[in-house]
């Protein structure tokens, strides 16, 4: 008699690296003959793949962690199974506070779910991130679709930002060779993968710590030499000095999008010192100008902290006006937590709470109608988008992304005039903006278009509203 297949279902918190690891979790289940559950009360066995970044992410962590296990009594949950950066960074205090998870597992102990699966695995399964780093021959699901995907090239980080905590969670950099990075991608793109989203701690770094080592230009070449691929962007460039071999690709090569995502964290020289960032910002003001001038067209993506210890009132302006001089295309703002084991606890200085939500408020409104000036720059134009299947937010609508918007993190473009597949790169005549979306009418091509059943219905009017 055959046995029942057990039901997994997966919660992956945090950052696109945190997916890419979830990725590999649902890849070991499926291996151990898992099906994976829509919902978390049809699955015998949940995993949460936890953030530990920030105090906000850690909050909302152990929030989905307590949630999840009320499923012990409200559903079908039989073993509770908590991974990633929080359990590696707290392993003891939540095993000691958390008797309803069953394992913990650390944030580099993805394929150790096949042990727990399997039966009998210890409770404590948190391990050393140093002793792993992704291999091409790891078992992978994706979970977004076919047509994009993250691909993480290192793990780890070497610097020693005051704020950060990742270098202690995550371990030092270690950079996968290129011909195994290039196996995976080749892999996905057999699969019908068009964009791949390189990520790592620290991109701008990878191959460093390599023999041979490699460097960023090199393994982007390789990729944009794989038959299928389309789009291939570039996540979490440190600002230091870019080769000019490296601009060259993001400039020119017709697979490589004009798109930086350059996380600057702040302006001020003072503040730059006491976060440990190793420049000043006429550094960051140079690497701008690089950036803009040798790249025409680009998509400049950047954060900001604020509230750091020491951050006073003439650091936030100057960091204000930094903001107002680059006029980038989207900016996160964060505020600064106290991080245990980093540098910037132990500074003095602290800054008040409603002073960091005040600067926190404030930068976001600087930089609001920057971000409406450039996408209304975008209207009347015609940009190609690739469709990520029907809109969440509007009925009888279709979203994708141009080349500017990296999936998860950036806005859409709300698709009308044509039934198209996810999947499907169709151009778009852009008539409206708002603050961070747009709408674009389809552009018809035989080549995207699916099979259409007739509908009382064939056009869609939508209007998006500044936020």
């Amino acid at each position: 008699m055959a046995t029942e297949r057990k039901r997994i279902h997966f919660i992956s918190l945090g950052c696109p690296k945190n997916r890419v690891d979830t990725e590999v979790m649902l890849g070991v289940a499926n291996g151990a003959g898992c099906d994976l559950a829509a919902s978390p009360e049809e699955a015998e066995y949940i995993v949460v793949n936890t953030c530990g970044f920030i105090g906000p992410a850690k909050e909302e962590s152990v929030d989905t962690i307590l949630a999840m296990g009320r499923m012990k009594e409200e559903g079908r949950c039989e073993k509770l199974v908590v991974a990633g950066c929080l359990s590696q960074r707290y392993p003891e205090e939540l095993a000691k506070e958390m008797p309803e998870v069953d394992h913990f597992l650390g944030s580099s102990d993805m394929l150790k779910l096949g042990d727990v699966l399997a039966g009998g695995a210890e409770r404590m399964l948190v391990g050393n991130p140093a002793n792993y780093v992704l291999r091409a021959s790891d078992p992978r699901v994706l979970s977004q679709g076919r047509h994009s995907a993250y691909l993480k090239i290192a793990e780890g980080c070497n610097r020693t930002c005051s704020f950060c905590a990742i270098p202690m969670i995550r371990g030092k950099q270690r950079s996968r060779g290129i011909d195994d990075i290039v196996e995976e991608a080749a892999r996905l793109a057999s699969q019908g993968v068009l964009e791949l989203n390189l990520v790592s701690q620290d991109t701008i770094a990878y191959g460093r710590d390599r023999e041979e080592k490699p460097n960023l230009a090199g393994l982007v070449r390789r990729l944009g030499d794989i038959d299928g691929l389309r789009w291939i962007r570039l996540h979490y460039l440190y600002p230091e000095t870019l080769t000019d071999e490296l601009v060259e690709l993001i400039a020119s090569h017709p697979k490589v999008v004009k798109y930086v995502d350059m996380p600057l964290q702040h302006a001020s020289d003072a503040m730059l010192r006491r976060m440990k960032r190793g420049h000043g910002g006429a550094r960051l003001r140079r690497v701008v100008e690089t950036v803009r001038t040798k790249i025409p067209g680009v998509t400049f993506r950047t954060a900001f902290i604020v509230g750091h210890p020491g951050e006073s009132d003439e650091d936030f302006t100057e960091l204000v006006d930094f903001v107002k001089w680059a006029e980038f295309d989207r900016v996160g703002v964060f505020r600064y937590s106290d991080e245990e084991g980093t540098g910037a606890e132990t500074q003095d200085a602290k800054v008040k709470p409603k002073d960091s939500a005040a600067r926190h408020r404030k930068l976001m409104a600087v930089q609001r109608p920057i971000a409406r000036k450039r996408n209304r720059a975008l209207v009347g134009t015609r940009v190609e988008v690739l469709v990520d299947g029907a809109s969440e937010e509007h009925e009888f609508v279709l979203q994708g992304r141009h080349a500017g918007q990296a999936p998860d993190i950036d806005g859409v473009v709300y698709l009308s005039g044509a039934e198209v597949s996810a999947g499907s790169m169709v151009m778009a005549d852009i008539s409206q903006s708002a603050d961070y979306d747009l709408v674009g009418e389809v552009v018809m091509d035989e080549d995207a278009l699916m099979p259409v059943k007739p509908r009382a219905k064939k056009r869609v009017s939508l209007r998006v509203t500044a936020d």
